[in-house]
């Protein structure tokens, strides 16, 4: 579950920033002292960035993931 969630929140944080969508939002439209910072490709390229180090951690975890431990049967004698 861990893994498809950071493979989502990165594939989202990836992709947003370039979209139209960050450049009309609520935030933009009602702080325009707002807009030089956000809409700066630096910043863009800093949330990309954190989406690609998700995908990477997702990735990671999903080839960390041991086996699951095998419990020998229990003997009665």
């Amino acid at each position: 579950m861990t893994v498809v969630l950071l493979c989502e929140m990165g594939a989202l944080l990836l992709y947003l920033p370039w979209s139209t969508f960050w450049e009309q939002n609520y935030f933009l439209s009602h702080f325009p002292w707002l807009m030089p910072v956000v809409l700066h490709p630096s910043l863009r390229g800093i949330v990309s960035g954190i989406g690609v180090l998700d995908i990477l951690l997702a990735f990671g975890l999903f080839n960390s993931r041991q086996a699951p431990v095998r419990v020998p049967p229990s003997s009665n004698s």
